[in-house]
């Protein structure tokens, strides 16, 4: 068994949680490759160590004052260095940190260092090796991720390594120039990591006891998930379910390596696993709710839109022009919607409507806007007959009105259309139907 862990800026904030995490690994001796992210937030009137670098670094740039900034972040890792107990110094690296700032060594740079220097602190806190992501995880020239070079230089790297620490977050292009992830990328780290060395399971602990059915600042106490296919995991991840980086599922799923997301303050508890397929059947005959708010519906009306070949591509092409993606596209015989993130269609609005009409020539051109998509997710829901009635029917019951419902073929998933206003309420309505009612 061999297992490759990933542990949050919350689960590495403190010395305390520090104890926490070596708790954790040491119980189990097949945890041998650890990838920690930045000290998140102590509480939360905290700051996390990621944010005061960028602020850092912003200060340098505008030729500002940003000793006293620089002062909290060393603070910070002083503080878990002198909690753990530890005979380290860090001032070398601050004093690195502080030249390269002061060279303009670029933002990336800036926001990787948190997870460099607690990746030090934990390999002497643990006696593990430590590796430098920036020797292994690989981009171009452009910055553009190299999957295939980094898994490479991953595995020949960890291949006599028994155990190591790994940063998350960040790499480097052949010129040794640092590039970052998108924000919370230490998870993309450890599916890299896992995918290279073949591990068995990989090990995502934070601050809940992984997926639950619905967010919890919408549905009070709502259930757990113990099983999720990846599947899933996208439509979920890409609606706004937050407890993984979307991108952080590639990886393992293609080598087929199941993921755990599990609680630091709560190592008991059996999280949720992750897989490529499952025979057990979920609770209920959905698996997740998620949605996010901010979209717009343009609605294209002509008689005899079917009859029009390549009506729809010409449509389509009027976005792409203006660099806006689509996110739905539900029509009928007469009649084509797009629907569109808000705040990026606002801007070019106008450009938008005149193009459809110069591309397709329609009767009427409709704009709905402060709309909000929810996506219905299970694999139950394809042996499940009257999924979509009965969330018509809850929906209903809420007086909510339905603005638009899409149901991808696959039958993994429904996505609803509802104003702003009724976005929590119909999540609540939604909820209640399928899970309250069930238990």
């Amino acid at each position: 068994m061999k297992k490759v862990v990933k542990f949050g800026g919350s689960s590495l904030a403190s010395a305390r949680q520090f104890k926490k995490v070596k708790s954790i690994i040491t119980a189990d001796k097949t945890r041998s490759y650890v990838v920690p992210s930045a000290p998140g937030k102590r509480d939360g009137k905290d700051t996390k160590v990621t944010d005061l670098l960028y602020q850092c670094y912003e200060a340098v740039s505008a030729d500002q004052s940003y000793k006293r900034i620089l002062e909290q972040i060393k603070k910070r890792f002083y503080d878990i260095i002198n909690g753990l107990d530890l005979n380290l110094n860090l001032d070398f690296e601050f004093d690195k940190i502080e030249e390269n700032f002061l060279q303009k060594a670029g933002a990336d740079y800036a926001a990787s260092r948190g997870e460099y220097l607690n990746g030090i602190i934990m390999a002497h806190y643990l006696n593990f090796p430590f590796v430098d992501a920036a020797d292994v995880i690989c981009f171009d020239e452009n910055g553009c991720f190299l999957p295939e070079e980094t898994n490479a230089e991953l595995a020949a790297h960890l291949k006599s390594m028994k155990q190591a620490i790994i940063p998350g977050f960040y790499g480097a292009k052949p010129d040794g120039t640092i590039v970052t992830f998108s924000r919370g990328g230490s998870d993309i780290t450890g599916s890299l990591v896992a995918r290279a060395l073949h591990a068995d399971i990989y090990e995502n602990w934070t601050d809940v006891s992984g997926f639950l059915v619905a967010d919890p600042r919408i549905i009070r106490n709502p259930v757990p998930i113990e099983t999720i296919t990846y599947r899933e995991l996208r439509e979920l991840s890409y609606m706004g379910a937050s407890v993984l980086h979307e991108d952080a599922i590639f990886p393992v799923r293609k080598a087929g390596i199941p993921i755990n997301i599990k609680n630091t303050n709560r190592p008991e508890d059996p999280g949720t696993m992750i897989v490529e397929s499952t025979s057990k059947k979920s609770l209920y005959t959905i698996t997740g709710i998620a949605g996010k708010k901010g979209f717009c519906s343009i609605i294209i009306d002509k008689a005899m839109m079917n009859t029009e070949i390549g009506f729809g591509r010409k449509v389509l092409e009027v976005f792409e022009r203006n660099q806006i993606s689509f996110e739905h596209m539900p029509s009928g015989i007469d009649t084509m919607t797009v629907f569109v993130h808000q705040d990026e269609f606002q801007e070019k609005e106008q450009a938008v409507i005149s193009g459809i009409h110069r591309a397709v020539h329609p009767d009427v051109i409709d704009l709905e806007s402060d709309l909000a998509l929810i996506a219905v997710v299970g694999r139950g829901m394809k042996a499940n007959r009257g999924t979509a009635a009965r969330i018509f029917a809850a929906l209903s019951h809420a007086k909510i009105n339905v603005k638009m419902i899409d149901q991808g073929s696959s039958e993994l998933n429904v996505i609803i259309g509802v104003q702003n206003e009724d976005f929590e309420g119909a999540i609540r309505a939604i909820y209640d139907i399928f899970v309250t009612t069930a238990l």
